[in-house]
């Protein structure tokens, strides 16, 4: 499975960006996609995550303000974020669970003034 993020970029804060993770396969028959982040010096922590069924869970802080959705017709996996604050500069991973955890390469996403 081969994951590719784009849509990062430079936001204002109270801002947004889309970002998608095109997958080389049928997304359908994927368990669960994840969008994590890092920060410098920090360690990657979960944002959310869909399952196969469509069923989605989000990490508190990103309640309300981020939404993962899923396009099985494009195989893309995707992260609205919404009301976006300097905290949430990172570089934002895709990851797929079936049968194995695969990783795409990231997409940086600065949020400042």
């Amino acid at each position: 499975v081969q994951l590719v993020e784009s849509g990062g970029g430079l936001v204002q804060p109270g801002g947004s960006l889309r970002l998608s993770c095109a997958a080389s396969v049928s997304i359908s028959s994927i368990n669960v996609m994840n969008w994590y982040r890092q920060a410098p010096g920090n360690q990657r922590e979960w944002v959310a995550s869909i399952t196969r069924s469509g069923i989605t869970n989000y990490a508190d802080s990103m309640k309300g303000r981020f939404t993962i959705s899923r396009d099985n017709a494009k195989n893309t996996v995707y992260l609205q974020m919404n009301s976006l604050k300097p905290e949430d500069t990172a570089v934002y991973y895709c990851n797929a669970i079936e049968a194995g955890s695969y990783w795409g390469q990231g997409t940086q996403v600065t949020v400042s003034s």
